[in-house]
């Protein structure tokens, strides 16, 4: 430890460096339930890639284990600690170097807000679409990390789609450049989108060069009530088979929405099954949400309301942005899902869910990217509670495993982390598993860079 600390102090300012461990606590674990985290060492927070790099240094010289982290607002244990680790938390290099309306990209620090970064290239008329329920906390560099999505995905897609190219420091110290400025580019593999996704287990990211679009016209939202989700999800199928293309296409059911009214008293539906939300944001969003209506009426949806306006849009938005702390309301603990299903197989993914719920005799509620099939199952439980906490546990997987039957995949953007370290495994299968292993060791041949993650 004195080791340690005597070389990152000849590196770093005095400010960068907590090692009070009831401070150094607080940075041991993200917001994921049944992840193991441990105690680390030290906490630094660096603010230039220089000091990134002295920290890397150090650590191998010493045998260190880092774990890189940004807001710690992840959901599968990616950023917990191990024990004895450097905690490398980037939350101080947060600048935006630049914003260039021309080549419509934008040149970040890892720690930038996604809504910091929304706004400010907003106000050139420009979008940055990646938008997690998390936008206001989270960083660009975990969203990088965990190849997060968001609502608006259905349209615009997620991260991997908008990072193109990253400034990363190696295990080794080491700067690496990958990707470009320009439009297009093939030269040589695409190591930027091997970065994404990552969860910091090849490298560093110190800065990252993003894909912006025009900024699009204010959305229109239209909320749809339906008797069952198995409607809901047939509706879902109908609006994408006819070739339209919502800005977001939102699902929650009853519990959610029970949850968010409780929290929040957003004058939500109690009465519904399942509230569906479809925005546009075309040259004329009327006509394209009364074409929707008709299709969720078809579908059988018992009430259709369009919203007048942006503010009333923009209400309905915050609503489904509420369905996760909502949730988390209901019981002392929850566990997130991220459980990733086609779209043809959307009501199948929910109706197990319910049946899984039932089983185990847990409350679970469910909102969804649905246009993207990507669900979150939220299994609500008292974690004082043995014999609760082991049914949670045990519904969570019975939900991966379901998801996987359906053709799905385990996490659409959570990431993997420690939670579905498992699972990781039966997804990718014996060889997918053993050329991904083949990756990590090129890139940090000692197993200092987040050890324990992903496999």
């Amino acid at each position: 430890m004195d080791a340690l600390l005597e070389r990152l102090r000849a590196g770093l300012p005095a400010e960068a460096l907590i090692t009070d461990p009831d401070v150094t606590a607080s940075y041991a674990h993200d917001m994921a339930s049944f992840c193991d985290a441990g105690t680390p060492a030290v906490v630094v927070l660096p603010r230039s890639v220089e000091e990134v790099q002295h920290v890397m240094r150090t650590a191998t010289a010493l045998r260190v284990p880092v774990v890189p982290q940004g807001a710690r607002t992840g959901l599968s244990g990616a950023a917990n600690a191990s024990d004895g680790c450097i905690v490398l938390s980037l939350v101080k290099m947060d600048r935006i170097l630049e914003i260039s309306p021309v080549d419509r990209i934008a040149v970040v620090e890892p720690g930038v807000v996604n809504a910091t970064l929304s706004r400010a290239v907003g106000e050139l008329g420009l979008y940055y679409p990646p938008d997690p329920s998390s936008w206001e906390m989270c960083t660009i560099g975990g969203n990088i990390g965990t190849a997060s999505g968001g609502l608006c995905c259905v349209k615009y897609g997620v991260t991997a789609e908008y990072v193109l190219g990253l400034e990363v420091v190696l295990a080794d110290g080491r700067l690496l450049n990958t990707g470009r400025r320009t439009a297009k580019g093939v030269a040589g593999y695409d190591l930027t989108r091997l970065f994404v996704g990552s969860e910091g287990s090849l490298g560093i990211v110190v800065k990252a060069v993003l894909a912006l679009r025009p900024r699009p016209p204010q959305q229109l939202v239209l909320a749809a009530e339906f008797p069952s989700a198995a409607a809901a999800c047939d509706a879902v199928c109908r609006i994408m088979e006819r070739g339209h293309t919502p800005s977001l296409l939102e699902l929650m059911d009853r519990t959610t929405v029970r949850a968010v009214n409780a929290m929040a008293s957003m004058g939500l539906p109690e009465s519904t099954e399942a509230l569906l939300l479809c925005a546009f944001d075309t040259p004329d969003p009327a006509a394209d949400l009364a074409a929707v209506g008709e299709l969720c009426k078809a579908s059988g949806a018992t009430e259709v309301v369009p919203a007048d306006d942006v503010a009333e849009s923009e209400l309905l938005l915050q609503a489904r942005r509420s369905a996760l702390p909502a949730l988390e309301t209901v019981k002392s603990a929850t566990m997130i899902d991220d459980v990733c299903v086609p779209r043809s197989r959307l009501g199948a993914m929910i109706e197990g869910t319910a049946a899984i719920a039932e089983k185990f005799g847990l409350t679970i509620g469910v909102c969804a990217h649905a246009g993207d099939g990507n669900t979150h199952p939220v299994v609500c439980f008292d974690h004082t509670d043995p014999d609760e906490s082991r049914r949670a546990r045990a519904s969570f997987d019975e939900i991966m495993a379901l998801g996987l039957e359906l053709g799905g995949t385990i996490t659409g953007e959570h990431g993997v982390g420690v939670l579905k370290k498992e699972w990781l495994a039966r997804e990718l299968g014996e060889v997918g598993l053993e050329l991904q292993r083949g990756i990590k060791s090129a890139f940090d041949p000692l197993g200092l860079l987040n050890p324990g993650k992903l496999f």
